[in-house]
């Protein structure tokens, strides 16, 4: 999408070389207090493609939101061609609830493409379609783990898709899941305008997590660099990221307290014991064993656990000890000192 003189969002133009700080107007609360998403738009002074970088689409996730804090104030935006949209906080109800979800209890995330005339959740969805993600080329949905839950940085995304594809590798995490697109999801709505966008997951909800924070202001200039909308860098060793076809989540089978053996990032072997769980006694109830070679890619924190609860997120790898070696790399480069 090549940058027109006149690029608005909600009414306001921005000019090539400018930057704006809008509020794009939503429903009103019952107070009739007016509530708005905030969104930050950067164009370059030459063409180039649109992107958007949104954050906290689940209120709770918030490490999306100081990637984009970082990013903003990254020198590295006065070199950008093109559009640069981004978005800390798109659910703003959820945010201020530090909750996932909308004063109606429905998910955000669930309810793309919206309606003008819909619920709350629909409203939302709707104006932030049309208003942000229909002006863009590509996309960045930035997450974390659910409550409790941890995520190691991965990059989840349609991985047939040639394109896309090389946004992921570019991004520079060792784990991409070809992920299947959801009804009613964020992903699926961008794919149905035909925006290439990646969905970044790390770390854990209501939580900083500076690895993950880190890792995602690197990726999301690295996809900035891929897309000639930057610079290119002086050539740094890479992440070779490694593409997992399959993952799945191990359940508790008895209720109680847990041990955790096994830990986020560790590669572990089919039959290894991963957690134990007991009684209020110290009495062990049962083992939670690995189905299969993998890498451990989310993890439940809390040391309590009901049956049937997921604990441990497993990805397969047919290679996971290179999987392994390029996660210690990712933490290695990943230095206080790099300045992005």
């Amino acid at each position: 999408m090549q940058m027109d003189k006149s690029f608005k969002v909600a009414g306001i133009t921005v000019s090539r070389g400018e930057t704006r700080k809008i509020e794009l107007p939503i429903v009103r609360l019952y107070t009739d207090t007016e509530m708005a998403i905030p969104v930050y738009v950067h164009r370059g002074k030459k063409d180039g493609p649109t992107i958007f970088v949104c954050a906290a689409i689940h209120g709770d996730e918030l490490n999306g939101v100081e990637i984009i804090s970082r990013l903003i104030n990254s020198k590295a935006l006065r070199s950008l061609r093109g559009t640069l949209i981004a978005v800390p906080v798109v659910n703003v109800y959820g945010v201020l609830q530090q909750s996932r979800y909308l004063p109606d209890r429905r998910d955000l995330n669930r309810s793309f493409p919206g309606s003008a005339r819909g619920s709350l959740a629909a409203r939302m969805a709707h104006v932030f379609l049309d208003e942000v993600v229909s002006k863009c080329d590509y996309g960045i949905d930035l997450h974390t783990g659910a409550l409790h839950r941890s995520n190691l940085p991965q990059i989840r995304a349609n991985l047939d898709d040639e394109q896309t594809r090389a946004m992921a590798c570019a991004f520079g995490v060792p784990v991409m899941l070809n992920s299947t697109l959801r009804d009613g999801s964020l992903r699926q709505a961008a794919a149905d305008l035909g925006v290439r966008i990646l969905l970044y997951e790390a770390g854990e909800a209501l939580r900083f997590d500076e690895l993950c924070i880190r890792a995602g202001v690197k990726g999301v200039l690295n996809v900035l660099r891929h897309l000639n909308m930057l610079p290119p860098r002086k050539s740094r060793l890479g992440i070779e990221p490694f593409i997992a076809r399959r993952s799945g989540w191990l359940r508790a089978g008895d209720s109680g307290i847990v041990n955790h053996k096994r830990h986020l990032g560790d590669h572990v072997k089919k039959g290894e014991v991963l957690a134990t769980i007991a009684d209020l006694y110290g009495n062990e109830l049962d083992k939670v064993l690995a189905d299969a070679d993998g890498i451990i890619i989310g993890k439940q924190n809390i040391p309590l656990v009901q049956e049937g609860e997921a604990m441990y997120h497993i990805a397969y790898f047919h290679e996971p000890h290179e999987v392994l070696e390029n996660l210690e790399l990712l933490q290695d480069t990943l230095l206080p000192e790099d300045n992005f």
